[in-house]
């Protein structure tokens, strides 16, 4: 037997076991997998991120070499999300999905045909970026970069895209695990992406300076592959070298893959944007753009994106009606839920804003200039938490109704409104980095007052007078809350908490965050707000049934592409 194989069936016996290779068959018990997931891999970034501030905030220079290394993802994860993710999401995984129901070799044969055209057009493109990495390079970063940041991008571009090949083929086994009802693995693995970076930076870095992360990318999206192998394994998969263009089902995955890819061209557009305008303006300000959004991108994924996700099935069945009267309440309920649930964690982080800063990202060699920028940002941003919350949902409302043109153009609108917004901000005497900040913030209110504007045209009288009462009271409730945070934050940072310690430091962040939130519950109370009455309805009934044997509502569609872009650097 070749070594190569004894390695594998070692592997096969050292990791499968009864609890990873599980079939999630109820509703419960799958999005509790879900969720945890989601938590852990947020966790686990919150992580990495200070544990390579640490090793590269200790300097100006390290500094500036960090920030090139965090821009050098954008092109190699620009052509990951168009090629693989949009290929995913908009035919390889439904149509698994259907086929395996008849056919589990007919399927596991598909996806070995479309593996291997994709891989091969990846495996070009790829080769086409490694080459021309120079004058890509340029061409997208700003003036404020230095000659030496820009030959780290150059060089690390390179790297990365060889370890884009290996999430490329992690995501068909993610894809094909989920759609048997295989949750665990797929959530394991952005785990082991997230500590392969920081066992490569940490082993590499000391003789590689900022290039040993770069290998520890490698190695991360390496161990994200390897440990789906042998679970796709055990469930019958095999690769083989299969070209045959003319089996069924392998043209309708080229034909519904470009609609997906070009409307996630949108948003790398608004990356590709956004690195230039800031490069433009400082050579550290993309790092310290990124951390802040980190933050506030929390809240959205806890809140926004599962409400969003649970939505989906239930709008795409109520679409079809006459009335669409039920259609209707799904979504003004869901919209006050994530105001409701949104609204008091954005006015944690603009109130506690620094302290949460110097909880997460606060190492000995970060700088307190540089926490008041990242705090600052994170306070802008926060105030657009609840809108870009509620777009998962809107747009989601949008695909339940088969109208694909109306997010696109919105998308379009807000692009141009993207790059108007950051020129302008660009030629700020000073505070450039905040402008983009408020960019970003004002383009959220616009998209959803878009979003809204249109559905309720689509649908008809979608706004309600008892929606807009809701939404005024939990905003009103948010303003109370933000005051009765900061009188306690700064009577205690300033007479009783020492806060240059952490422990002191946690019991303020802690305190204060317990009275404010206790003040928005009893605001709810008084206000008989309803979604507080759900919430605690809905705990109540899940403390006394048993969990449901029903299968998952969550189209495999969306938990691979929200998987993937869990798996990503920046």
């Amino acid at each position: 037997m070749p070594v190569w194989k004894k390695l594998f069936h070692l592997s096969d016996r050292i990791f499968v076991n009864r609890w990873l290779e599980s079939q999630q068959k109820s509703i419960l018990s799958a999005a509790t997998v879900i969720t945890v997931a989601n938590l852990l891999v947020s966790v686990s970034g919150l992580v990495r991120d200070r544990f390579m501030l640490s090793q590269f905030a200790g300097s100006g220079e390290t500094l500036l070499s960090y920030d090139a290394f965090r821009v050098a993802f954008q092109v190699p994860d620009m052509i990951y999300n168009l090629l693989v993710i949009g290929a995913l999401s908009a035919s390889f995984v439904p149509l698994f999905t259907i086929v395996k129901k008849t056919d589990t070799k007919r399927a596991f044969r598909l996806t070995n045909i479309w593996l291997n055209y994709l891989l091969s057009f990846f495996v070009a493109i790829s080769l086409l970026v490694i080459i021309f990495a120079e004058p890509i390079s340029r061409s997208r970063i700003g003036e404020a970069y230095t000659s030496e940041q820009l030959e780290i991008v150059i060089n690390c571009t390179r790297i990365m895209m060889i370890g884009q090949l290996f999430f490329a083929i992690s995501s068909f086994l993610t894809g094909m695990l989920q759609s048997f009802q295989r949750f665990i693995v797929p959530a394991v693995a952005p785990l082991l992406y997230n500590g392969g970076i920081i066992l490569g930076t940490w082993l590499l870095a000391p003789t590689l300076g900022i290039y040993g992360a770069a290998c520890g990318v490698l190695l991360g999206a390496f161990t994200h592959m390897a440990i789906q192998i042998p679970f796709v394994h055990r469930l019958g998969w095999r690769y083989q070298w299969d070209w045959d263009w003319k089996f069924k089902g392998v043209k309708q995955l080229f034909g519904l893959m470009p609609a997906r890819t070009f409307t996630l061209g949108m948003n790398e557009i608004q990356n590709f944007g956004l690195s230039y305008f800031i490069t433009t303006v400082a050579g550290v300000g993309y790092t310290l753009f990124s951390l802040a959004r980190s933050l506030v991108n929390m809240p959205i994924r806890f809140v926004g994106v599962p409400i969003g996700q649970a939505s989906l099935p239930f709008l795409s069945n109520l679409s079809d009606e006459e009335d669409v009267s039920r259609f209707k309440k799904i979504v003004l309920q869901s919209m006050n839920q994530i105001a409701y649930l949104a609204c008091p964690v954005a006015v944690l982080l603009i109130i506690l804003r620094i302290p949460i800063v110097r909880l997460i990202f606060g190492t000995r060699n970060f700088a307190w200039n540089l926490t008041v920028m990242v705090g600052r940002m994170v306070a802008i941003m926060a105030v657009s938490i609840p809108m870009q919350a509620m777009f998962h949902l809107l747009v989601r409302a949008f695909h339940a109704l088969r109208d694909t043109l109306t997010p696109f153009l919105i998308a379009l609108c807000i692009t141009c409104v993207f790059f108007i917004g950051c020129a302008l901000s660009v030629q700020m005497p000073e505070n450039q980095l905040y402008g983009i900040a408020w960019t970003i913030c004002i383009m959220a209110f616009l998209e959803t007052f878009l979003y809204v504007y249109f559905l309720n045209r689509r649908v008809k009288h979608l706004l309600t007078r008892e929606f807009v009462v809701t939404q005024l009271k939990i905003y009103t409730m948010s303003v109370i809350m933000a005051m009765s945070l900061y009188i306690p934050f700064k009577l205690l940072d300033n007479l009783v908490f020492n806060t240059s310690r952490v422990i002191p430091l946690l019991a303020l962040t802690g305190i204060t965050s317990v009275v404010g939130l206790t003040v928005y519950i009893l605001l709810s109370k008084l206000l008989h707000i309803e979604e507080l009455k759900i919430i605690t309805d809905l705990w109540k009934s899940r403390q006394r049934q048993p969990p449901q044997k029903l299968y998952l509502p969550v189209p495999p569609t969306e938990m691979i592409v929200d998987n993937a872009e869990n798996a990503q650097m920046v």
